[in-house]
């Protein structure tokens, strides 16, 4: 790959520990600065390169020709605009934002300006998903799509034991809970397996064991354009002992199971029914890799970036209105 020279922009846990560590497996990659309004954040990401608190000086680095934006969900819209009026292409973390106005705005940005922009759906790239995408003609006619992708996050949750200030929790930055933070993979992830994009979701939210004021679970039910219906299970609530990631494609003459490869690492199993079991070797770099790998060949001209936001924002809207229409337990609209 031609050098592309990238900017991360919100240097918590995800940029520290799994994104920059990807981004620097992939040749001919340059990170060239760091962004954050946390002096602290940027010290914890030991990186050798310009690193401050000022989003225009960041933005006016010398070479920098992408960013990866991962600050909390309210804050996507500003960053994004503003490299949008840089000229710098930008991979925004899911979801696009923390609501549908500014998501709809910061893909217009990039539009005006002519820049890429693409979610950083890192699922689509994990090793398994690619293998599983190759075997869905072998599953005949799909009918169904089934998502387990849970995780316990308290409210005084930390990456390290260390402080921590999980935004996640937080309706103000994150526009939600569990279901705006890990719903937008699995729809995103159905989509990309199949070529057919979900077009109707329904949701009920749960808030029955963590102790704040955002959901803690949900159930989505929804229906792809050619008609497989798609379920979602995503939690805040269930133990990381548990089993708990789990991914499902059934069809008339088979169904492919991935396990534990719904995270950041390039680990798990896959395993294809017809109706005999048989275990599907795949390999490759983890899913950031491979990602950062794919958007700086886009930038670079070098390959096309198969995923137009467009695309990603209306996934974005449809689970948005799933959301404003859903009630938790209580029966208290969200």
């Amino acid at each position: 790959m031609s050098g592309v020279g990238w900017g991360i922009a919100g240097c918590g846990w995800v940029a520290r520990d799994h994104a920059l560590p990807g981004l620097l497996q992939v040749p001919g990659a340059r990170l060239v600065a760091l962004h954050d309004r946390d002096p602290g954040a940027l010290a914890r990401m030991r990186a050798e390169v310009p690193a401050g608190t000022d989003l225009a000086a960041f933005l006016a680095t010398p070479g920098l020709d992408a960013v990866y934006v991962a600050v909390p969900n309210s804050a996507h819209r500003q960053v994004v605009e503003a490299a949008a009026a840089a000229g710098v292409a930008v991979l925004c973390e899911k979801p696009l934002a923390a609501d549908v106005a500014d998501a709809e705005a910061a893909v217009a940005a990039a539009t005006r300006a002519g820049v890429l922009l693409g979610t950083a759906f890192d699922q689509r790239w994990h090793p398994a998903h690619v293998r599983l995408r190759e075997l869905v003609p072998e599953l005949g006619t799909v009918t169904a799509v089934r998502i387990a992708y849970c995780c316990w996050l308290p409210a005084d949750w930390s990456p390290d034991g260390g402080p921590h200030d999980n935004w996640r929790v937080d309706r103000s930055r994150a526009g939600g809970g569990a279901a705006i933070d890990l719903a937008p993979h699995g729809l995103d992830l159905a989509g990309v397996l199949l070529g057919d994009d979900v077009v109707e979701l329904t949701a009920l939210l749960q808030s029955r064991v963590q102790d704040y004021p955002v959901d803690d679970g949900a159930l989505l039910a929804g229906r792809t354009a050619g008609g497989v219906l798609v379920d979602l299970h995503v939690s805040y609530n269930c133990p990381d002992a548990l089993p708990r990631r789990r991914l499902e494609v059934v069809g008339t003459r088979g169904m492919a199971v991935a396990v534990d490869t719904m995270g950041q690492t390039a680990g798990g199993s896959l395993t294809l029914y017809r109706p005999e079991p048989v275990d599907v070797p795949f390999a490759g770099t983890d899913p950031f890799t491979a990602q950062f790998a794919g958007f700086g060949a886009a930038v670079a001209g070098e390959a096309p970036w198969p995923y137009p936001a467009d695309r990603d924002l209306a996934l974005h809207r449809l689970l948005v209105q799933a959301l404003d229409t859903a009630t938790d337990r209580t029966g208290v609209a969200s």
